[in-house]
């Protein structure tokens, strides 16, 4: 277990929590004063009225949830998104609706999952040449369809 902090901005904000002891990712909740009408091919900014401290071998990842896009075309815009270790501002998810239909957010409502994540920090080494492979410099889909 990694420990890290939460704040709650707001003393009705409910936590995050396991729902099962196999789940990898908790739930954020919306945090709205009023429902929030999310139009159909059009993004808007979820509050979810906490923020987090936690070591900087860590990142958050945002997720979408599941149920949200298999049944109502709701997803994480720009997923996962990344809450990075030195942010101490409230986490708020990007949600997109990818449908035709209007769907409403209510206070409470479940609509993304945080999970948290190793981060493996990368060192460049500059080079005039790079190792050959099979693929070479074949790109997108050139691996079949």
């Amino acid at each position: 277990m990694v420990k890290v902090l939460i704040k709650k901005l707001n003393s009705d904000v409910k936590l995050p929590a396991y729902k099962t002891s196999g789940a990898s990712g908790m739930d954020l909740m919306a945090f709205l004063k009023k429902p929030m009408i999310i139009e159909p091919k059009r993004s808007y900014l979820i509050p979810t009225g906490l923020s987090v401290a936690f070591s900087e071998n860590y990142e958050i990842q945002i997720r979408p949830r599941s149920g949200l896009a298999a049944k109502n075309s709701i997803s994480v815009l720009n997923t996962p998104g990344t809450i990075d270790s030195d942010y101490r501002g409230e986490i708020k998810v990007i949600i997109y609706n990818h449908g035709n239909n209007i769907f409403t957010i209510n206070n409470g409502d479940r609509i993304a999952q945080m999970i948290l994540a190793p981060i493996v920090k990368m060192e460049f080494e500059e080079t005039n040449n790079l190792p050959e492979t099979i693929r070479g410099k074949d790109g997108f889909g050139s691996t079949g369809k």
